[in-house]
């Protein structure tokens, strides 16, 4: 019986160990990036579990993997280009790379999703041929017609590895951000990062720090596009796994704190290991990011601010209050649908993207407009769904303060800016 039990648990996708433990339960949601249309209001929307799981071999925190990916990134809706910081940050990470690794216009630079070549662009600017792969047909198809960035429309892997490497070389600066966490299978990614890299080339990768999810509550960034929590410790583990060493790390401010690998192949000795790389691999380890006790408390954190947040939202109504929202992101999707949060509570969002005009969240159907809308109807608040970029946003809207509208801020803890 006990063997039949095990059969049916799932697998840690990295190590095969059989997942025992669970990490967060945060129930039966939509696709985060489904935005439903006007004339698909009154149909069934799919919804699966967003059950996290941590392996307690490996400690890769991870969710099953219930969709394809090729159904996720059908018409895939998000492109990078409309936030302002996000750019500056993609400009100011190409100038450190080409003073770091002296890029020029000998130099192959490859992206793993690329989206709509909101990065490539700047080395293109500096004449450094590029490559974008991508999955999504259509954001592919808008950076190599707007911006003339080469893209293949490829998901990747060992085979499109080997793919890309007979067809265009191999790169000496392969990256990818925000990709890691997005791919159901871990191993065949990075092994075919592996196979692409030239030799003596260079890897880096950006993705949320898990730690920095646990301690900032950052629970709204788990949805089923993100398959992967990741840490540094075991990130290292599944590269070296692989043939790569992690030989440098940067903890930046993105997506609400992020760390940026650097890896190279492990037999080239022309990088050595920083000493920051040692660093957060002793921090990590240190904290308990390697004992199941650290993980304990953070369901229990997340079912404390939901309460908060609903708090506000049920005091906000009673007193006649109109709420709207800023922004349609994949992470409002995950905190509105767990939260129960309707047009009950919060009448419209805002985004800057226009092909979610007209659309509604997924789950919670709540519309979405042109941000002008927040001018024409004056909210009392305005909750900033993607709050990684609240600096940036609370800085578009100032006018709201013209007739005291005020920003809230959901995560960690809910914020009232006055």
């Amino acid at each position: 019986m006990n063997e039949i039990n095990a059969n049916l648990k799932p697998r840690c996708r990295f190590c095969q160990n059989v997942l025992e433990h669970t990490f967060i339960d945060l129930g039966m949601q939509p696709l985060c990036e489904e935005y439903v249309k006007p004339e698909e209001l009154n149909k069934m929307e799919p919804h699966y579990p967003l059950h996290v799981y941590i392996c307690d071999r490996c400690f890769l925190v991870q969710l099953e993997e219930f969709v394809a990916p090729s159904e996720i990134y059908d018409n895939y809706a998000y492109f990078s280009s409309y936030s302002d910081s996000w750019l500056q940050h993609a400009k100011k990470y190409t100038d450190l790379m080409v003073r770091k690794f002296q890029l020029n216009k000998n130099s192959f630079v490859a992206e793993i999703a690329s989206n709509d070549g909101y990065l490539l662009q700047w080395f293109k600017e500096k004449n450094i041929p590029v490559l974008g792969i991508d999955p999504a047909a259509n954001i592919a198809e808008y950076a190599m017609e707007k911006k003339n960035i080469r893209t293949e429309v490829r998901f990747f892997g060992v085979e499109t590895a080997e793919y890309l490497k007979k067809k265009y070389g191999q790169p000496d600066l392969l990256l990818g951000n925000n990709v890691l966490a997005h791919v159901p299978d871990i191993n065949d990614f990075v092994k075919g990062m592996k196979i692409f890299l030239k030799s003596g080339g260079v890897i880096t990768m950006e993705f949320p720090h898990l730690q920095r999810l646990i301690e900032e509550n950052q629970f709204d960034t788990i949805y089923h596009e993100h398959f992967s929590y990741l840490s540094f410790v075991t990130v290292s583990e599944i590269f070296e796994f692989h043939g790569l060493k992690l030989f440098d790390v940067e903890e930046l401010s993105t997506h609400g704190g992020s760390i940026r690998i650097y890896a190279k192949h492990i037999d080239d000795n022309t990088k050595v290991v920083t000493e920051r790389a040692k660093e957060l691999i002793k921090r990590e380890q240190t904290i308990g990011l390697k004992d199941l006790e650290y993980y304990a408390n953070f369901e229990e954190n997340v079912k404390e601010t939901k309460r908060k947040i609903l708090e506000f939202l049920i005091e906000a109504k009673r007193n006649g209050k109109q709420v709207a929202g800023y922004g349609a992101p994949g992470k409002g999707n995950t905190l509105l649908n767990y939260c129960g949060v309707r047009t009950d509570f919060i009448d419209y969002t805002v985004d800057r993207n226009p092909h979610k005009h007209n659309h509604y969240l997924p789950g919670t159907l709540i519309p979405i407009f042109d941000p002008i809308k927040i001018k024409e109807t004056k909210p009392d608040y305005v909750i900033i769904l993607p709050w990684n970029l609240k600096e940036e946003i609370v800085k578009q809207l100032q006018y709201i303060k013209e007739w005291g509208g005020k920003f809230v801020i959901p995560i960690p803890e809910l914020q009232i800016l006055n």
